[in-house]
C-alpha cells in the first residue's frame, strides 16, 4: 500500500476531472528514482514532505521501495484506485504510461516531462498522440512540458511539483504557461509574505487550458484573485466568455494577466519555449480588454495590483472620482481608469 495520512479530502468522481487534479484522493508518481536532487523524487518527495492527506504511491520500475514507500513496477500493479498520476518518464515512453494510466481509470494526470511539440515535428507527433489517449479514456490533462500542481487548501494539502518549497496559502490562485516563471515567482512571493490558494503551471495546454482552469478557479472557495501569465491565445473568444463570467457575473473574481512575445523576437522565443505561436499583440490586448481582465506588464505590478485587490473588493460600477491637488496626476489617473 502507499502512505495514508489521513481521510480523503475530496469526492473526485463526484467533483469532476479537475476535481481529481487538485483534490486528489490517491496519488501515483511514475517514473520516480530513489535519486536526492533529480526532478522525478524531488516530485515525490515534495507530496510526500508536504502533508498531502490521500494516498501515495511510487511507479520506479525495477525499485521495491522509494523513501520507505512500497514502489510498483505499474500504475495497473497498484491494488486500489487512483486519481491522480504524475508522470515524469522521458517523453519517448509517455504514451505508454498513460495507455496503462487509461487502463487503470486514473481520472487526471499531470506530464512533467519535456520533449513535445516545444522541440518541433517529432514532439507535436507525440503531444498528439498523448492528447488522443486522454480523450479516449477521459483523463484530464495538465502538461506536457510543466512545473506540476500545487494546492495549499488544508483539507488536501498537496506540491505535486518540483518546486523547492510549498509556498504560504493565500487566496491568490497562479496560472502559468512557464514553469521556470513559476520558480521566480514562488521565490518573489515568499519574500513578499504573499500566499497562493492553487499554483499551477499547464506548459504546453494539450489537455486542460488556462480557460478550464480559470473555470475551476470561479467556483473555488479558496481564490479571490486569479493571475495568468501566457505566451499565447489559441482561443480568444472562448477567454472572453469565460472572464467575464468569473469578472461580472455572480461571485465576481478579478483576473490579472501578463502576457509575453509582445514583440516579434519575444513571440520567436516564445514558440522555443513552449511551442507557442503567439497572436498579434494589439488583438491579445483587445481580448484582455473586452474580457474584463487586467492586463500588467512586470511580476512586480502583477502582485502589487494583487495584494491590493485581495484586500480592496473591485468597484461595483464605473462611478469613480478623482481628488487631488495636483493637474498631472489627476490627469494620469484619468487616463488609466477610462
Amino acid at each position: 500500500m502507499g502512505r495514508q495520512s489521513g481521510p480523503a479530502a475530496t469526492d473526485a468522481a463526484r467533483h469532476g476531472p479537475l476535481e481529481a487534479i487538485f483534490n486528489p484522493r490517491s496519488v501515483a508518481v511514475l517514473g520516480v528514482t530513489p535519486t536526492p536532487g533529480t526532478v522525478p523524487y524531488d516530485i515525490f518527495y515534495n507530496i510526500l514532505a508536504s502533508g498531502y492527506k490521500g494516498v501515495l504511491y511510487p511507479v520506479a520500475p525495477g525499485k521495491r521501495s522509494i523513501s520507505a514507500v512500497r514502489a510498483y513496477r505499474y500504475v495497473t500493479d497498484i491494488p486500489d484506485e487512483v486519481d491522480l498520476a504524475v508522470i515524469v518518464f522521458p517523453a519517448s515512453v509517455v504514451d505508454k504510461a498513460l495507455i496503462q494510466c487509461g487502463e487503470k481509470g486514473v481520472k487526471g494526470a499531470v506530464i512533467i516531462s519535456a520533449g513535445f511539440r516545444e522541440v518541433g515535428a517529432k514532439g507535436l507527433q507525440r503531444e498528439q498522440r498523448v492528447r488522443e489517449i486522454c480523450a479516449e479514456h477521459g483523463i484530464a490533462l495538465i502538461g506536457p512540458n510543466c512545473l506540476g500542481v500545487i494546492n495549499t487548501d488544508p483539507k488536501t494539502v498537496l506540491n505535486a511539483s518540483f518546486a523547492r518549497k510549498m509556498p504560504a496559502a493565500g487566496r491568490i490562485a497562479f496560472l502559468s504557461q512557464s514553469g521556470a516563471l513559476c520558480t521566480a515567482v514562488l521565490d518573489y512571493a515568499r519574500g513578499k509574505s504573499i500566499g497562493f490558494s492553487k499554483f499551477v503551471s499547464f506548459g504546453n495546454k494539450a489537455g486542460v487550458t488556462e480557460i478550464d482552469l480559470l473555470d475551476y478557479l470561479h467556483a473555488d472557495e479558496q481564490t479571490d484573485v486569479i493571475l495568468l501569465y501566457l505566451e499565447e491565445l489559441r482561443d480568444g473568444r472562448g477567454l472572453i466568455e469565460a472572464a467575464r463570467r468569473i469578472t461580472r457575473g455572480d461571485n465576481p473574481k478579478p483576473i490579472l494577466a501578463i502576457k509575453s512575445g509582445r514583440t516579434p523576437q519575444g513571440a520567436d522565443a516564445a514558440s522555443s519555449h513552449t511551442g507557442s505561436l503567439a497572436a498579434e499583440d494589439a488583438i491579445c490586448e483587445a481580448v484582455f480588454r473586452e474580457a474584463g481582465i487586467i492586463r500588467v506588464n512586470s511580476i512586480e505590478e502583477l502582485f502589487n495590483t494583487a495584494v491590493l485587490l485581495a484586500y480592496q473588493p473591485m468597484p461595483s460600477d464605473d462611478r469613480l472620482a478623482i481628488v487631488t491637488n495636483a493637474g498631472g496626476p489627476g490627469v494620469m489617473a484619468t487616463d488609466a481608469l477610462i
